[in-house]
């Protein structure tokens, strides 16, 4: 059986556009509301991978070469690791209050009471 490239919807991952950005911290000013931001290190390894890779351990993995190992998290370089970080953010953020906003999905909103 030939390996072919996964299909471009198993793929894709959007980033957030800078206009976007722009226009939340504007609204945020105008309003006078906080904004929350994040930065996830190594965010790939925090996802589940979204393919069935396995491969056979080399020699540095002492005694355990030879075996076969499979992958459990998505790894920087495969192609659908992207798209998985992209679908366990989401999943995180709605289970966190968020919603994505109707001009730029990567643009995450909760509504919230200001105390005086």
């Amino acid at each position: 059986m030939a390996l072919t490239d996964p299909p471009a919807s198993i793929t894709y991952s959007s980033v957030v556009e800078r206009d976007s950005v722009r226009i939340a911290f504007m609204k945020a000013a105008l309003n006078d509301l906080s904004v929350l931001v994040a930065d996830v290190g190594n965010a790939y390894l925090i996802a589940p991978c979204r393919e069935k890779i396995w491969f056979t351990a080399g020699k540095e993995f002492g005694s355990r070469a030879a075996t076969k190992i499979v992958l459990v998290r998505a790894l920087y370089g495969l192609k659908t690791s992207g798209a998985a970080w992209r679908a366990h953010i989401s999943g995180n953020m709605g289970e966190l209050g968020f919603e994505p906003s109707d001009a730029d999905p990567d643009v995450w909103i909760r509504a919230a009471t200001k105390l005086d």
